[in-house]
């Protein structure tokens, strides 16, 4: 497979390009999105059996049982991100290593928890993001993967790209029927 076929699967809406100027209707859609998220993947996955979930969505990717799991995860940290930016100032977040997580024991467990902690999750991530406003929106943490500081405003924005990168995946693994 060519490296620019493994990129888009792997890429399958793109990779997140924060706006130049992040509009309040940028932060209202991307919040629908990330307050849908839930359900979208409940929707998509509760007719699934063993073997579907466990199709994978590109070569050496991750199964859609491995996807949900993953995310429910990701947004865990997300929302502590979140609260932290909210009452610390400019905290250095914790990163964790998402492929050795994906390897534990709990990722082959059915999607029921996953989902349940989606569903709070996300609940309590709308209810948080839909309270801030322009300060809010502005404040900062230190990632230290990446060096750099990330405003709250762009962070709503990569973790609503996250929830529709990720349901990509699992339409992508639908898609190819486990050929990977």
């Amino acid at each position: 497979m060519h490296t620019s076929e493994l990129q888009k699967l792997k890429y399958p809406i793109g990779e997140f390009i924060k706006p130049e100027i992040i509009t309040k209707q940028h932060i209202k859609s991307w919040i629908s999105d990330i307050e849908s998220f839930p359900d979208t993947v409940e929707e998509t996955t509760k007719h699934l059996n063993e073997i579907e979930l466990n199709y994978a969505y590109r070569p050496d990717g991750w199964t859609i049982k491995q996807v949900v799991h993953h995310c429910a995860d990701s947004h865990i940290n997300s929302i502590t991100r979140f609260k932290l930016a909210l009452t610390e100032d400019l905290p250095t977040i914790r990163p964790y290593f998402e492929d050795r997580w994906a390897k534990l024991i709990d990722y082959s467990e059915s999607l029921e928890a996953p989902i349940h902690i989606l569903k709070g999750v996300h609940y309590k991530l709308g209810v948080l993001l839909r309270s801030f406003d322009d300060n809010d929106l502005k404040r900062e943490f230190i990632h230290p993967e990446h060096g750099k500081r990330f405003s709250l405003e762009e962070t709503i924005g990569t973790y609503a790209w996250h929830s529709n990168h990720h349901l990509a995946h699992i339409k992508q693994a639908l898609k190819y029927k486990g050929q990977f």
